[in-house]
C-alpha cells in the first residue's frame, strides 16, 4: 500500500502560482511512476504532468508545458508541482496519483486507469 497525501491548494488571482504538494509512504514498485491529475466539474479527470523517480525522467501535457513543473525531493519522499502564470481554466482538483508503469509507459500519456493509488485531490480556483 502507498498512501498520498496532498496540499497546497488554493484561490489565486489569474497570473499568480502556486506549489502544489504530495507526500508518499514509501518508495515502492507501486509508486516508481506518480502523475499529477486534475479535473474539473462536470469533466474527466486529465492526465496534467509524470514523473519517474528513479531517475527524475519528466513529462507533461502539451497544454501546460512552460508554465507547469513536476519535481520530487527524494529525501522527504515528496512529488511536487509548481504552477506559474495560472489561467482561469486550470480551476480544477488536482490530484496525485502512483503506478508501477514503465520508464516508457509512465512518459507517455497516462489514463487514471494506469494508476493504482490517490490522494484525496486539492482544490485549485483561479479567479479571473
Amino acid at each position: 500500500q502507498v498512501q498520498l497525501v496532498e496540499s497546497g491548494g488554493g484561490s489565486v488571482q489569474a497570473g499568480g502560482s502556486l506549489r502544489l504538494s504530495c507526500v508518499a509512504s514509501a518508495y515502492t514498485s507501486g509508486s516508481r511512476c506518480m502523475n499529477w491529475f486534475r479535473q474539473a466539474p462536470g469533466k474527466e479527470r486529465e492526465g496534467v504532468a509524470s514523473i519517474y523517480r528513479r531517475d527524475g525522467s519528466t513529462s507533461y501535457t502539451d497544454y501546460v508545458k512552460g508554465r507547469f513543473t513536476i519535481s520530487q525531493d527524494t529525501d522527504k519522499n515528496t512529488i511536487y508541482l509548481q504552477i506559474n502564470s495560472l489561467k482561469p481554466e486550470d480551476t480544477a482538483m488536482y490530484y496525485c496519483a502512483a503506478s508501477e508503469l514503465s520508464w516508457i509507459q509512465c512518459l507517455a500519456a497516462a489514463k487514471p486507469s494506469d494508476f493504482t493509488y490517490w490522494g484525496q485531490g486539492t482544490q485549485v480556483t483561479v479567479l479571473s
